[in-house]
């Protein structure tokens, strides 16, 4: 099969001729090609999208020494192919490829850092440096040196070699083939194996910017965009500062200090709203003692928090010492309780939960001062909480 791709990564449209059509074991429809414009996936690098006699090409594989070009459906056997490239995937894919090649050749030629990995993804890409740390000011030496050699517009040149004429070129790192050997050189800067898509020439990368870096197991992974996606990076957060400047009423440079200005008054606003909720519920708690009959005070709630009874049996059973709470709370499918006692009864709460939670399927913990516990909504809340009374008044 003929690689067109190899022989000029600019081609997008051709005509060919249908070798043969199959399904492989998922089941997913191939084509194979007498040539082909269409990249697959290897490298590092993502395949081509497209179309063949405009039948979409999802996904393109090298298997078995041919190019598979899976289909949304199976081409007419007897037409000629015609075959569309998605030129700006690809050149994006040229873009990015090729700064990989600069800013891995910059880092090795300033600090002897290599790169080990490398992967395009659909907004950002990464190489893996085979270092424990990064010190900013490197970062910043490879990322001015790799848009020195842009700037230059140096040729980016691809050839084709023997292991033996291989040997003579100082390639950046050691080839993965014995044969069929192609180099991508960018004179006196960087020469290296590669079988990817480039462009012609370092101008047209237009530029390398780093994002960020982060430690992975032992190496530092780099993060880093190229060409077009620097613009709509760029554009992007221009977008969002826009707005946020809009919703902090502050010009670009204040954000920072106007979101710090903000993220300080709603701590002080949660520490406002959390006092506020404790002033509730011992406001709360006192009238329900002093609304109850006797020692033992009881109610059912809807859709309260956990926390929130736990505190409020909590109140109530401080306002007197022989005092008794029992607290329910219902949801769309489960039963909650908290129970209680003042310092001088002589109820068993623990005991009480357990017999609560074997009526409940449920689970939950405690002493004898204080228990609670949840489970299904085997009852109603008020079901529940009059068997709760009863065994209380019993014990």
């Amino acid at each position: 099969m003929k690689k067109l791709y190899y022989e000029d990564p600019y081609i997008n449209t051709f005509e060919t001729e249908l070798v043969y059509q199959a399904a492989d074991d998922k089941e997913r429809v191939y084509a194979v090609l007498k040539e082909t414009a269409f990249y697959p996936t290897g490298g590092g690098q993502p395949h081509d999208e497209g179309t063949l006699n405009g039948i979409k090409v999802v996904d393109v594989e090298e298997e078995e020494g041919e190019i598979r070009h899976y289909l949304e459906r199976e081409l007419d056997p007897s037409s000629l192919v015609s075959g569309e490239i998605d030129w700006n995937r690809r050149f994006d894919h040229m873009q990015q490829h090729a700064g990989q090649h600069i800013l891995s050749a910059a880092f090795e030629e300033l600090y002897g850092y290599k790169t080990v990995s490398f992967h395009l993804g659909k907004e950002t890409l990464t190489i893996d440096l085979e270092i424990s740390e990064l010190p900013v000011v490197h970062a910043e030496e490879a990322e001015r040196l790799a848009n020195a050699i842009i700037l230059e517009n140096r040729p980016i040149e691809s050839k084709w070699v023997s292991a033996e004429e291989a040997s003579q070129f100082p390639l950046r790192k050691q080839l993965s083939v014995s044969e069929d050997i192609r180099l991508v050189i960018i004179p006196e800067f960087d020469y290296n194996g590669c079988g990817g898509t480039h462009p012609t020439s370092t101008g047209q990368v237009a530029g390398v910017k780093i994002l960020d870096w982060e430690r992975q197991k032992k190496k530092i992974r780099v993060q880093f965009i190229c060409g077009s996606r620097i613009l709509t990076q760029l554009q992007t957060k221009h977008e969002i500062t826009g707005n946020l400047s809009q919703l902090l009423n502050a010009p670009e440079q204040d954000l920072p200090a106007a979101a710090s200005r903000l993220i300080e008054n709603g701590k002080d606003l949660e520490k406002q709203l959390e006092a506020a909720k404790e002033a509730l519920l011992a406001y709360e708690a006192k009238e329900m003692y002093t609304a109850g009959k006797g020692n033992c005070i009881s109610k059912v709630f809807e859709g309260r928090s956990i926390q929130e009874l736990q505190k409020l049996a909590r109140l109530i059973a401080s306002q007197s010492e022989k005092a008794d709470v029992i607290l329910i709370n219902e949801t769309a499918d489960k039963l909650q309780f908290v129970c209680a006692r003042g310092a001088d009864s002589e109820s068993d709460m623990k005991s009480l939960s357990a017999e609560l939670l074997q009526k409940i399927n449920g689970k939950g913990g405690g002493n004898p001062q204080f228990a609670q516990g949840g489970g299904d909504k085997l009852m109603s809340g008020e079901d529940l909480l009059e068997y709760a009374m009863r065994i209380a008044g019993q014990k």
